[in-house]
């Protein structure tokens, strides 16, 4: 029995890293001053962290400015900013170039995970 649960845990421990390298990610490229990232962070970021979305793909920002992440390497942001891009596996998905307002945001968005097999559920 215990050679059984040792067996398990090992697995089980094998395959958490796999599958959070699975996991999507909205990578949010943003500068300072930027009025329409300014927007963003009132209008969407107070809730983002507790939508379906955020699930499927937690927010990642990252200082258009700033040093390029190693594991982004792969990614063009673009001149725009805010430039979401959604990110599975380390491959693009799909982008939203700036802020399209909160009324559209969320719909964009899911169409994008949703291309990605995510479908959030509706009440």
């Amino acid at each position: 029995m215990n050679r059984i649960t040792a067996f398990l845990a090992v697995t089980i421990a094998l395959a958490l890293p796999s599958a959070a390298s699975r996991a999507a990610e909205l990578v949010m490229f943003e500068r300072p001053g930027c009025v329409w990232c300014a927007r963003f962070n009132a209008e969407i970021a107070p809730i983002y962290g507790k939508t379906e979305e955020s699930q499927a793909a937690p927010l990642r920002r990252v200082d258009l400015n700033g040093p390029r992440p190693a594991d982004l390497a792969g990614i063009d942001p673009g001149a725009f900013t805010p430039t979401f891009v959604v990110v599975k596996e380390g491959r693009e998905i799909g982008r939203i170039r700036g802020y399209p307002g909160d009324t559209f945001f969320f719909g964009l968005l899911d169409r994008i995970l949703s291309s990605a097999g995510y479908e959030p559920a509706r009440s």
